[in-house]
């Protein structure tokens, strides 16, 4: 059968960025499969055996992929939200949330020393710039993917991040390869 929309000619970088995709083992298995399937149809594939390629079984599956492709480049290889609720906050309520939880809290109006999520939400809440809404949940997923963890000592803490005890007095040292680090 004709294909409806069949597959632009990749040009040397998309194909180029496309292989390594199919070969990378750190991808996403959704990332490697589309990968595979975009070089195979591209390499003059039916639909169908670029789904079998691919480990898919749809063949009409890879012909929606082939046309968004063909609208979006690259972006088209990525898996998009994949259901559930859409995200409520945009990147400038995400920084208010990180830079209330780099503040110091001072014990008197915010009625602690050290932030956990319950105190962290109530000055968020009471803040005439905060988040009347936010809730605890939406606290610690923010603070989880700018990497920020739950210590033993009962307080936030960023990783890649440590207090040293040295002779002059406490230091705080950073590490270069934090971000490799947590993969």
């Amino acid at each position: 059968m004709r294909q409806k929309d069949p597959l632009r000619a990749l040009s040397a970088d998309e194909r180029s960025v496309l292989q390594h995709l199919s070969r990378a083992s750190r991808e996403p298995a959704a990332v490697v499969a589309r990968a595979k399937a975009v070089l195979t149809v591209a390499g003059g594939a039916t639909y169908t055996a670029a789904a079998q390629a691919a480990g898919r079984r749809s063949g009409d599956a890879v012909g929606r992929l082939a046309a968004r492709f063909n609208q979006e480049g690259l972006e088209a290889v990525v898996p998009r939200h994949g259901g559930g609720q859409p995200a409520r906050y945009t990147s400038a309520e995400r920084e208010r949330i990180l830079s209330e939880v780099r503040r110091v809290p001072t014990p008197e109006p915010d009625g602690t020393a050290t932030w956990s999520r319950v105190t962290l939400q109530r000055a968020l809440r009471r803040a005439p710039d905060g988040l009347p809404q936010v809730s605890t949940f939406t606290i610690w997923c923010v603070l989880h993917d700018a990497g920020w963890r739950w210590q033993r000592t009962r307080t936030w803490w960023e990783t890649g991040t440590a207090v040293r005890l040295r002779k002059r007095g406490r230091g705080v040292v950073h590490d270069p390869d934090a971000d490799a680090k947590k993969g």
